[in-house]
C-alpha cells in the first residue's frame, strides 16, 4: 500500500528459479513498488515476499552520486566482495608478518581467485564497451558524465555483481539500440533469475519466458514471452466477455422466469428455486482491457518536393576554448549527398556516438553545416522531437498555455478538446506541468508537434519514457502519417511498423544500409558488439561463461552495407505498389463489414432490450414473442457469420502486410 490506496491485495504468484520474467501492467500498478519490496525498501501490510536467504541480489541504483572515481572503477565496485577481499587483503599485507597472518593471506588470494579477480578489470572492460563507452571514456571519472551515462554506469554496476536475483526496472530508458541488443544477448546468458519491468515489447520478446501481468491489484501469470501474453489475455477476455454474456442472458431469464411467477401458488417452488439460484449465481466482472489512448497527425496542407538536398556537407558542432575563446570546428559526419522526397519513411541507423543525432539536428537547422550547402523546399514545415525539447517545456505553465502559445487567435474549447485527445483531461489540462511524468511531458511534446501540421518529421528517440500503451498510439499514428518520416530510435517495434527504407552512419558517413534490422543486428555483432557479449559476473562457476577472456580494444567501425541498386529500388517500389494494389479492395471490404456488424448487432441490442421485458412473456404477446426470437435467432446467426468473414478479411490483411 502508498498512502491509503492499496496497489495490490490477496496476491500469490510462484516464480522459479532460473526464470526470466517480465513484470508489466498500467504506470501506478504497482510495478515498482513490488521491486522495494523485493529489495527490502519497503514491507507488504500482510503476507510476505519468500526466496532464498542466500539469493543474492543485485538492482539498478537510481542516483549516481558525482564521483572522481573512474568510470571502470565505480562498475567494478559493483561486485561488492570483491570489493571487500581487496580491501582486507590491502589490511593483512600492511600488518606484520605471522604464521597466522600467512594463512590469512593465502585464503584471501584463493578466495579472489575463486571470484575471477584476475579477469575483472577485463570483464569490466568488455561490459562498458558493450554499453557503449569508449576505452577513454571508461578511466574519466564519473561525474563528468551526464545523467543519462550515469544511469548506463550504474547498469554496469548491477552486471557486476555476482547474483542469484537481478531486478531491473526499465533498463532500456537510457540505452541506444546497440546497447540494447548487446544487454538483450548478455541477459540471454544470465544463469540466474530475472526479473524485469519494461515499456519495449521486443526487447520483452527476445529476454523473458515468463509474463507476470498487474491488474485490478491482481498478479496473474503467463507461460512465454510478451506477444504471447497478449495473445493469451485477448483469448481470455474474449471467453471472458462470452461467459459474462451467458451469464447476464441466465440472470434474466431466471429473474423474468421468478417476476412472472412468485405470485402463483402453482409455480411457488420453482420461483423459490431460481431466486436461491441466483442468489448463488457468482457475479462475473469482465475482462477489462487498458483504456485505449489513440491520436493521428492531421494531414500536411503541403510539401516540396524534394523537401531537402544536402550537398557535400560536413555536420558537426563548434568547440569554443575557454582560456582564449578560439573556436574549432568538430566535425562528425563528413561530405553528406543526401535529399529527402516527400513520402520517404527512413530509420536511421548508426553505433552510438557515430553521428545520428548530429544528423537530425543539421537537417533541423540546430545545427547549421560546418562546410557545404544545404537547400530547404519551399514550404518545407519541419516537426521535430528530441529529449532535449521536452526539457525545454516551461515547468511552471500547462499543457493549454504551452498549446495557446503557438495557436494564440485559436478558441480555447478548441485547444482544449485537441488535449483531451492527448489524455490530458479535466483539471491536468490547466495543470503546471512540474509534476508530470517524463512520459506525460513527451505526450505534450509530441501533443505540440501534431498541432503544426508539419509535412517533414523528425524524431530523435521519441519513445524514451512512453509507456506500452501510448508507445502503440504513437506507432500507429507514424504509420499512418501522410508526410515524410526520419527517426532515430532503439524501438525496434516501432521502426519496423513506419520505415521502409534504413540508411547508416558508420565511420562519419552516411550510406544506404542494405537489410532489416535482424541484418543490423548481425552487422553490430560482427564490428562494434563483439568484444562486450562474452561475460558474465563472477557469480560462482555456473555462471561462467565458455568463451575466452580477451583483453579489449576499441571495436573498428565496419563500412555499411553496399547500397541499394536502381533495380532493387524499382523492384521494391513496385512491391509496395502491387501490395497496396491488394490491400485496397480488403480494407474497403473490411470498412463495409465493420458498418454491416454495427446495424446487426444494435438490431440484435433492441431485440434483446425488448426480450429482457417481462411483459413479453404475457400470454396476451405470445405471436410477439415469437417473432422476437425468431429475430434474435436470425441477427445472432448473421452476426456470427459476418464477424468470421471479417476475421477472415482481416488474416488475409495481416498476411500482406
Amino acid at each position: 500500500m502508498r498512502g491509503i490506496k492499496p496497489l495490490l491485495e490477496q496476491v500469490d504468484v510462484t516464480l522459479n528459479p532460473g526464470d526470466k520474467i517480465g513484470l508489466i501492467g498500467a504506470n501506478g500498478a504497482g510495478k515498482s513498488s513490488l521491486f522495494a519490496m523485493m529489495r527490502g525498501e519497503l514491507h507488504p501490510d500482510q503476507g510476505e515476499i519468500d526466496f532464498p536467504a542466500k539469493w543474492r541480489v543485485a538492482y539498478v541504483a537510481q542516483e549516481t552520486p558525482p564521483l572522481d572515481r573512474a568510470a571502470l572503477d565505480y562498475a567494478i565496485d559493483g561486485d561488492v566482495t570483491l570489493r571487500k577481499l581487496e580491501a582486507e587483503l590491502v589490511r593483512l599485507e600492511s600488518e606484520p608478518e605471522s604464521t597466522e597472518n600467512g594463512i590469512a593471506i593465502g585464503e584471501i588470494y584463493s578466495a579472489l581467485a575463486d571470484a575471477d579477480a584476475y579477469t575483472v578489470q577485463s570483464r569490466g572492460e568488455q561490459l562498458l564497451l558493450g554499453l557503449g563507452f569508449t576505452i577513454d571514456q571508461m578511466q574519466q571519472p564519473v561525474a563528468s558524465f551526464s545523467g543519462g551515462w550515469r544511469m548506463r554506469l550504474n547498469l554496469a554496476q548491477a552486471l557486476m555483481c555476482p547474483s542469484d536475483l537481478l531486478l531491473l526496472d526499465e533498463p532500456t530508458n537510457h540505452l541506444d539500440l546497440d546497447a540494447i541488443i548487446w544487454l538483450e544477448d548478455w541477459l540471454k546468458r544470465y544463469a540466474g533469475t530475472l526479473l524485469i519491468i519494461s515499456h519495449d515489447r521486443d526487447f520483452l520478446d527476445e529476454v523473458v519466458n515468463v509474463v507476470v501481468h498487474i491488474d485490478e491489484r491482481k498478479l496473474k501469470r503467463y507461460s512465454g514471452n510478451y506477444s504471447s501474453f497478449e495473445r493469451q489475455r485477448a483469448a481470455q477476455m474474449i471467453l471472458a466477455a462470452g461467459a459474462l454474456e451467458k451469464q447476464q442472458r441466465k440472470r434474466a431469464h431466471l429473474e423474468s422466469f421468478v417476476n412472472r411467477f412468485k405470485a402463483q401458488a402453482s409455480k411457488a417452488r420453482q420461483a423459490q428455486s431460481r431466486m436461491k439460484a441466483l442468489a448463488k449465481m457468482e457475479e462475473l466482472a469482465p475482462l477489462r482491457a487498458a483504456a485505449e489512448f489513440s491520436f493521428e497527425f492531421r494531414e500536411p496542407l503541403s510539401a516540396p518536393n524534394p523537401l531537402l538536398v544536402m550537398e557535400d556537407v560536413n555536420a558537426g558542432y563548434a568547440i569554443e576554448d575557454e582560456a582564449t575563446g578560439e573556436i574549432t570546428h568538430k566535425t562528425i559526419v563528413n561530405k553528406i549527398k543526401f535529399s529527402l522526397q516527400i513520402g520517404q519513411r527512413i530509420g536511421l541507423l548508426g553505433v552510438n556516438g557515430a553521428g545520428k543525432s548530429t544528423l537530425i539536428k543539421t537537417i533541423a537547422g540546430e545545427l547549421a553545416p560546418l562546410t557545404g550547402d544545404a537547400t530547404l523546399g519551399k514550404g518545407l514545415n519541419i516537426g521535430y522531437f528530441a529529449q532535449h525539447q521536452v526539457e525545454m517545456l516551461r515547468h511552471d505553465e500547462s499543457p493549454l498555455w504551452h498549446l495557446a502559445k503557438i495557436a494564440p487567435t485559436v478558441r480555447e474549447q478548441e485547444l482544449r478538446n485537441f488535449l483531451g485527445g492527448f489524455n490530458f483531461p479535466g483539471t491536468m489540462v490547466t495543470s503546471s506541468i512540474a509534476p508530470f511524468s517524463g512520459g506525460e511531458k513527451a505526450r505534450l511534446a509530441l501533443a505540440l508537434i501534431v498541432w503544426q501540421r508539419p509535412n517533414l518529421l523528425l524524431l530523435d528517440e521519441p519513445t524514451n519514457h512512453l509507456d506500452l500503451e501510448t508507445r502503440e498510439a504513437l506507432t500507429e499514428a507514424l504509420a499512418q502519417f501522410e508526410g515524410t518520416l526520419v527517426v532515430v530510435s532503439h524501438d525496434r517495434h516501432l521502426l519496423r511498423a513506419t520505415t521502409d527504407e534504413f540508411i547508416i552512419v558508420a565511420d562519419g558517413k552516411l550510406q544506404p544500409f542494405d537489410g532489416d534490422l535482424d541484418d543490423y543486428k548481425d552487422w553490430l555483432f560482427k564490428t562494434k558488439l563483439g568484444k562486450g557479449t562474452d561475460v558474465l559476473p563472477a557469480a560462482g562457476k555456473a555462471n561462467k561463461t565458455d568463451f575466452p577472456v580477451t583483453s579489449p580494444v576499441a571495436p573498428p567501425v565496419a563500412a555499411a552495407p553496399a547500397a541499394v541498386s536502381k533495380d532493387q529500388k524499382r523492384q521494391q517500389a513496385e512491391d509496395r505498389q502491387r501490395l497496396a494494389t491488394l490491400r485496397k479492395p480488403l480494407e474497403q471490404k473490411i470498412k463495409r463489414l465493420d458498418d454491416q456488424i454495427a446495424k446487426r448487432a444494435a438490431q440484435k441490442a433492441e431485440v434483446d432490450e425488448k426480450l429482457g421485458d417481462s411483459s413479453i412473456y404475457d400470454a396476451a404477446n405470445k405471436a410477439k414473442l415469437k417473432q422476437l426470437l425468431a429475430d434474435q435467432s436470425f441477427f445472432t446467426k448473421d452476426l456470427g457469420q459476418l464477424e468470421a468473414e471479417w476475421l477472415e478479411l482481416q488474416e488475409q490483411l495481416e498476411a500482406l502486410a
